[in-house]
Formats: structure tokens, C-alpha cells, sequence
């Protein structure tokens, strides 16, 4: 499973990522970067396009876009949403377990096959 990050999320997780053997790219990076501020609508496009599970914690607005692309029938992105609850940016531990969250998230489910909540390890 190759993984497109959303820009909440700095480009040192993936570069964490990329270290323990994963295909991931960030928004603030590359190709990518183009997204930094795109729309939300643009970010699932490009990661459907590009055939990368969106990570993001902007479960709010990614969700409507999944569920109006699927009432019409048309593919959408595989995403793996956290969130500031489930992994408080402000906390020093939060890389880290994110870090290893998303690791063994790649780890056991290398072909995920539609949305899931990344559980804390």
C-alpha cells in the first residue's frame, strides 16, 4: 500500500515511514507539494489518481466526498483517518506512536480495501 499524507502531518513521518521500507509521500514534498493548499476535493482526486491511501485527520470532509463518490458509482481512495483526540499533535509521544501506528497498519493490511480509523498501537 503506497500513502499520500495529508498536510497536518509533518514530511519527518514520512521520511520515518520511507525508512522502515513504506511508499510514502506528504504534501509537502515533491510532486506533491502542488497540494500544500489545494482543496480537499483536489487531495482525494490526486490520491485516487496516483493510487495512494490518503492519511488525513479531516474526517469531516473526506467522509462526504467518499460517501457522494460512491452514491454515483465512481471509485474513491483508500483512507486511513486519525485524529488530534486519538494522536494530539501537541505531544511529545505522538510521532512516535503515530510513527508506529501506520507502520503496523502497513504491515498487517497491505491491501486495504476501502476507509479505516488508524487504532492506536
Amino acid at each position: 500500500m503506497r500513502l499520500l499524507l495529508d498536510e497536518m502531518f509533518p514530511v519527518a513521518l514520512a521520511e520515518q515511514l520511507r525508512a522502515r521500507g513504506h511508499d510514502v509521500v506528504s504534501v509537502h514534498e515533491g510532486e506533491f507539494a502542488r497540494l500544500r493548499a489545494a482543496s480537499d476535493r483536489d487531495l482525494f482526486m490526486a490520491a485516487l489518481a496516483s493510487d495512494r491511501a490518503l492519511v488525513t485527520e479531516n474526517v469531516s470532509d473526506f467522509i462526504p466526498l467518499e460517501a457522494a463518490a460512491l452514491a454515483e458509482g465512481r471509485p474513491v481512495p483508500r483512507m486511513i483517518f486519525t485524529t488530534d483526540r486519538q494522536f494530539p499533535r501537541g505531544q511529545p509521544r505522538t510521532f512516535g506512536r503515530l510513527v508506529t501506528a501506520i507502520d503496523a497498519l502497513m504491515r498487517e493490511t497491505p491491501n486495504l480495501a476501502g476507509s479505516i480509523f488508524l487504532p492506536r498501537r
